[in-house]
């Protein structure tokens, strides 16, 4: 395969990523953009993070799509989810303007915070083909109050997904991004299209009861895949991306 550095602008901000592109096979490919959740306090021994995850899609044909979110790893910024909808439009509008990257077969697949904003994202682009989304909540209720919202800022800082001292201008403003984001206002904007719901029955950060819920205002016109035993880093889960690998070459080969 060939990795290839990407950037584009977001609001001013400048988001990197990388290109991940089979070198065996003549494009255009099919296309997946992997989105990241809020970043941990820590990354488990066994998390290589999402290039590991990058590069067994590509082996199997795809041509993959990882990236910063404003305020994470090497992009600019600072953390906003309205922000990060607007970072992942501008990654969708860059990967549908190159010639590598088959228009009709452009997927989402993300995790926990990313995984609510690729809800929103697919529910507003037709472009989308198909979402797979990993541990998503349902809704942010924890940053309802003014405790938990201060709370989540400390968590943001302490991880370094808020650089500037004096951002965010208006904690209202940042509390009613959650709300404009929330996946259960959203999902079922995103059928007839193929949607995968996927999560564990040990996630201890978003509880599993966040899928039923989503998978209701869906039901009949999505599926939904209870993974025993895993938690909440589902990338790290072999039974969990080994479902989202075979649904995914499915629903590319036409049978979704």
């Amino acid at each position: 395969m060939h990795i290839e550095k990407i950037s584009w602008k977001s609001d001013g901000l400048a988001i990197r990523g990388e290109l991940y592109l089979p070198s065996d096979q003549t494009g255009p490919f099919p296309t997946l953009i992997l989105c990241h959740g809020i970043p941990a306090k820590a990354k488990g021994p066994d998390d290589r993070g999402y290039p590991l995850l990058a590069e067994r899609f590509c082996r199997e044909g795809f041509l993959v799509l990882i990236f910063n979110f404003r305020g994470a790893g090497i992009s600019e910024g600072n953390f906003d989810i309205l922000g990060w909808a607007r970072d992942l439009e501008k990654g969708l509008n860059t990967l549908y303007l190159r010639p590598e990257a088959d228009r009709k077969r452009i997927y989402l697949m993300g995790f926990s915070g990313g995984a609510a904003v690729s809800i929103y994202v697919a529910a507003r682009h037709k472009e989308v083909a198909a979402l797979v989304s990993c541990a998503s909540p349902a809704e942010f209720r924890d940053l309802s109050t003014a405790q938990g919202l201060e709370d989540f800022l400390t968590h943001a800082r302490d991880v370094g997904i808020v650089r500037s001292p004096d951002f965010p201008r208006s904690m209202d403003e940042w509390k009613k991004s959650f709300k404009m984001v929330r996946p259960l206002d959203w999902i079922d904007r995103i059928p007839p299209r193929p949607l995968l719901l996927i999560h564990g029955t040990r996630d201890d950060v978003v509880r599993v009861s966040h899928a039923h819920r989503l998978w209701e205002k869906v039901k009949g016109k999505a599926e939904l895949s209870i993974i025993e035993g895993a938690g909440h880093r589902l990338r790290v889960e072999e039974k969990a991306m080994e479902k989202a690998l075979d649904w995914l070459k499915k629903i590319n080969a036409g049978g979704g």
